[in-house]
């Protein structure tokens, strides 16, 4: 699915989303705020990174800053190896497309289209034939346990499907990138950690994750667990062998 023009940069790329030094100022003079302040972040292929922090700290930020949504003040970000800075919108927008999935905490599923329609649209959008997304976004949510819904309307859905539903629209196709900003915060307990279960899986297919959550319990899903505070990194931790047995920073907690 990736075009010559964005490169064939597969699973065993060395770092799928790479910041360095990146900075984000808003305002001016007196009123400027330093959203990000020379952060550095690697996440490499099949890696899942949760980003912890409290409100206002840059989480958010980073993951615009990240899927091109938003040019830093600065610094670099690299996507599959591939500068974003000076990259021309439209071929920045099809990177999005194909290499990036969104997910996010209020599902954002189109209410006129069924699960298959909401799962395949970002391939249709692209150009791929109707039949052939329509085939792909089939198999996404069929991976997520959710097939048996594919004709059902967003409204017809419960919390947990609607939320698959997006994860299989996030990563249908070739997505090489995930980022999620609070998936779970609609959701019960039950879900939002069934819900980061899925993410864990979509990683071990190849994926690379950034997460925000502020549930440290969720976060445990994470490979690696990093601390922004003032929108700088303040901490990283990473899981030791063994399922589920992330220890959690006291600072995170």
């Amino acid at each position: 699915m990736t075009p010559p023009e964005l490169g064939a940069h597969g699973p065993s790329a060395a770092s799928v989303l790479e910041l360095r030094g990146v900075s984000k100022t808003y305002g001016q003079d007196s009123a400027r705020v330093h959203a990000l302040d020379g952060v550095d972040l690697s996440v490499r292929a099949g890696e899942l990174v949760a980003v912890m922090g409290p409100s206002g700290s840059g989480k958010s930020t980073l993951l615009t800053i990240a899927g091109s949504l938003e040019d830093p003040t600065g610094g670099e970000v690299l996507v599959c190896g591939m500068a974003l800075a000076g990259m021309p919108p439209d071929r920045k927008a099809r990177l999005r497309r194909r290499l990036i999935g969104y997910v996010f905490q209020d599902f954002n599923l189109l209410p006129g289209l069924t699960a298959v329609e909401n799962a395949a649209l970002p391939l249709e959008l692209d150009g791929v034939a109707v039949p052939k997304a329509r085939a792909a976004g089939l198999a996404a949510l069929e991976a997520l346990g959710v097939a048996g819904r594919a004709g059902w309307f967003p409204d017809q859905l419960s919390g947990g499907e609607r939320q698959r539903v997006a994860i299989a629209r996030a990563v249908v196709g070739d997505r090489r990138l995930l980022l999620a900003d609070e998936p779970s915060g609609a959701l019960d307990s039950v879900n939002a950690a069934e819900v980061m279960r899925l993410l864990h899986e979509a990683c071990q297919r190849g994926v690379a994750a950034v997460v925000v959550t502020h549930d440290a319990q969720l976060a445990a899903w994470a490979d690696r667990v990093v601390l922004l505070r003032d929108g700088r990194m303040t901490g990283s931790t990473t899981r030791p062998p063994g399922p589920e047995s992330l220890l959690v920073p006291r600072e995170i907690r």
